[in-house]
């Protein structure tokens, strides 16, 4: 099986592994597209499996980054993924050399990426990148670490400049996204329809530029999602999933 670069010439024409098979979806990723093109002209590389399957790496100059990460002159990956029976056939090291390489053209430093303590729904698992050679240079509460992979050890050493989620003052649900991912634009508007039929706030602010992405009250820019203040989950929850956390909270009060 061989490999395919996604580039502003195929991109119409070509799937982009996230949400495949997500019918429902679909306007979610046109909008990821129209994300991805848009960094393209930033060093953005999107590159995956020639077929129809979630296998694929997606990064950028760390500069360029959607995340409150310093690592000048590393490349930042947005996410790394294998899934199903696709795993366990060296794809996603085959992926990563692919970026390794391409950072090396570039003169880079070195690769950085943000993984949890433990193994988490959309993080990587940290186990992997330190088995290939990265290491833990940095955390952020409550549970996010940055993987660096440096082979320049004269380079600076990349760390968060935000160390903590930053906890927005409103009652009720605030979810702050971008179109990175199709899931998180793809379930917002659920979201937000589980909340009004609990009879909760429910606020989605939608993060549009890498400014905003880098002083959001967050580290993993792509959902976050606070209730009554305090940060809840990074993960993408089900409408279901979220309509059971706020029958509990709602006991609990």
């Amino acid at each position: 099986m061989g490999f395919l670069q996604i580039t502003k010439d195929n991109i119409a024409d070509e799937h982009l592994c996230c949400a495949l098979g997500a019918k429902s979806y679909e306007n979610a990723v046109g909008e990821k597209k129209k994300w991805i093109s848009e960094r393209m002209s930033e060093g953005l590389v999107f590159y995956r499996l020639d077929e129809r399957a979630k296998v694929f790496i997606e990064y950028l100059p760390a500069e360029s980054a959607w995340v409150p990460v310093e690592a000048p002159n590393y490349m930042y990956i947005n996410c790394l993924w294998v899934s199903g029976r696709y795993k366990n056939h060296g794809y996603a090291r085959q992926l990563l050399n692919y970026c390794k390489e391409d950072a090396l053209s570039r003169g880079m430093d070195g690769i950085v990426h943000i993984v949890g303590k433990k193994n988490y729904p959309y993080l990587s698992d940290k186990r992997f990148f330190e088995h290939v050679g990265f290491k833990i240079m940095d955390q952020a509460e409550p549970y996010f670490q940055l993987a660096v992979w440096r082979w320049n050890e004269r380079a600076v050493i990349p760390f968060f400049a935000n160390q903590a989620i930053r906890s927005p003052e409103r009652e009720g649900v605030c979810i702050y996204y971008t179109a990175q991912c199709p899931f998180a634009v793809g379930m917002v508007e659920e979201l937000g329809q589980a909340a009004e039929d609990q009879g909760v706030p429910f606020q989605a602010h939608r993060i549009n530029t890498k400014e905003e992405a880098r002083t959001a009250p967050l580290v993993w820019t792509t959902f976050g999602l606070f209730y009554n203040g305090k940060f809840i989950t990074h993960e993408i929850w089900s409408g279901n999933k979220f309509s059971q956390f706020l029958m509990k909270k709602r006991s609990e009060a």
